[in-house]
């Protein structure tokens, strides 16, 4: 399977957890990762922990985007999203998330293996370039 993952274009879950329904933001990434080749599964909004990364292991996916804009709600649903992640033993999947990220929250979501977090207004090549750079050095990591 790493093999075939080397070959393929890098895709991306897009999702938001919970009950938040600012998905715009969301909508847009979708946009701009087919647009920059990827391959995207979105699921959209009013997602569980459990059925995100369901689909992202199913998917066998490089890459799990997550959107949110309520408050710090979003302190809820991403340690859990980890957690799944490490217990289906898929943490070699990047998880970047966007919205409204509390900087106080950060080192605890870096701890918990969050690689990016993408405020309004950044720019599309900054998310682009790190999802790439990130998934090629794991295929890099799975060949070596």
């Amino acid at each position: 399977m790493a093999e075939e993952r080397s070959e393929r274009r890098i895709k991306v879950v897009a999702a938001m957890p919970g009950l938040d329904c600012h998905d715009r933001g969301l909508i847009y990434l979708t946009s701009l990762f087919r647009n920059s080749g990827m391959e995207v599964i979105y699921l959209g909004k009013f997602n569980t922990p459990e059925n995100i990364v369901k689909t992202a292991v199913d998917e066998d996916v490089d890459a799990i985007a997550l959107s949110y804009l309520n408050d710090h709600l979003y302190m809820m649903f991403y340690p859990k999203i980890m957690e799944l992640l490490k217990e289906n033993n898929a943490v070699d999947i990047c998880v970047v998330v966007g919205g409204r990220i509390a900087e106080e929250d950060v080192p605890e979501l870096e701890k918990l293996g969050i690689t990016g977090f993408f405020e309004q207004g950044i720019s599309d090549k900054t998310i682009v370039t790190h999802i790439v750079e990130r998934v090629n050095s794991e295929r890099w990591e799975l060949h070596a």
